[in-house]
């Protein structure tokens, strides 16, 4: 199956492209970059396909069947949606997009068009992730009533001054970036419940002061003092579904020397903190005794089982996990929080 990798800077070269280059099945025949260096270099290290800095090129070819989409959050719907009436499927990188309205627009078009579209919330092809899930699903857990996340780090805002500090890029800073994905483990752990009622608080302030920001490191690039710095570094909430209570503290950047970043699954009969992006532990009791254990398995790298699966659906039709439809709930969700941030009240919804 001919692709196309359409933005070809971290995301790309670190996750998508490496797994398409070990699928047998897939061939790259485009990479697209508004940077053309970038493009190029892609096609050199990898040995394969076309630079080219125009994505409509890739979609003019009635060969190639598949998009990725990697690009900043503020022009996914605008490829997306193009890539879709092109008649190709699509896997466009989280978040969907910068709105609400955006990610509905989207579902929209793929309705119409009834191509594929993913989005990437890869923990969704995670095997601790699918483990929880099954405990769940089985009952292991009881009922789960509450969901408690944290996704805090010390000072790791990325490329200060830069898309992802931007708002009218990102759409938003440690939310969207980071929250987008353990919101959506928890969705996806306890079947995509409804959300009913959202209150949050939304907090831009150690980043504001961008020549006095200290740091130990910056992914994403170095700081851009001339920059932009209109985001939300850190952001505190609470989410009532049709299923448990789910409340979070997250952080880019907190004045507190500990990155916090896990999910609790608290049951009436077992509990679980998952380590995000690692293994989990279960506690429960047992012979009226308290116990607790860590399943010990091999984890597969979960980019390569997204990109895997994305090319799969495509020839047998299913609906992966990672349909719209279903992210689609998320970008509710956080728009929400965003918007009851800015009222400084509940939303219903």
């Amino acid at each position: 199956m001919k692709v196309a990798v359409i933005g070809c800077g971290n995301i790309a070269n670190n996750a998508h492209i490496p797994a398409y280059m070990k699928n047998p099945d897939a061939e790259i025949a485009y990479f697209c970059d508004i940077i053309p260096e970038r493009a190029q270099a892609a096609v050199e290290k990898y040995g394969c396909g076309k630079a080219i800095v125009d994505y409509k090129e890739a979609l003019a070819d009635p060969e190639v069947e598949a998009v990725s989409v990697c690009t900043p959050n503020n022009v996914h719907p605008l490829i997306a949606i193009d890539a879709l009436r092109a008649g190709k499927n699509v896997l466009c990188e989280k978040p969907a997009a910068r709105t609400y309205a955006e990610a509905l627009e989207m579902q929209k078009v793929q309705h119409e068009t009834g191509k594929v579209l993913n989005i990437g919330v890869v923990n969704r092809f995670n095997d601790s992730v699918n483990r929880i899930k099954d405990y769940i699903d089985s009952g292991k857990l009881g009922e789960v009533y509450h969901v408690y996340i944290s996704f805090r780090s010390h000072r790791s805002i990325p490329g200060l001054g830069g898309d992802f500090t931007t708002k009218a890029v990102a759409g938003g800073g440690a939310l969207i970036d980071w929250g987008v994905h353990f919101l959506d483990i928890v969705m996806y752990c306890c079947g995509d419940p409804k959300p009913l009622t959202v209150t949050g608080e939304t907090f831009c302030k150690l980043g504001k002061e961008m020549g006095g920001y200290v740091y130990t490191n910056m992914w994403a690039g170095p700081p851009k003092l001339d920059g932009t710095y209109d985001v939300d570094d850190s952001v505190t909430g609470m989410v009532r579904t049709s299923g448990p209570v789910i409340t979070f503290n997250g952080a880019w950047a907190q004045n507190i020397g500990e990155d916090e970043t896990y999910i609790d699954f608290l049951g009436t009969k077992a509990g679980i903190r998952l380590q995000y992006g690692q293994g989990f532990t279960l506690y429960t009791t047992e012979n009226n005794a308290l116990i607790a254990y860590a399943p010990k398995f091999t984890m597969r790298n979960h980019f390569e089982t997204e990109i895997d699966s994305f090319l799969r659906c495509i020839r047998t039709g299913e609906k992966l996990p990672s349909h719209i439809d279903t992210v689609v709930i998320t970008a509710q969700m956080m728009q929400a929080i965003y918007d009851s941030a800015n009222a400084h009240r509940e939303i219903e919804l």
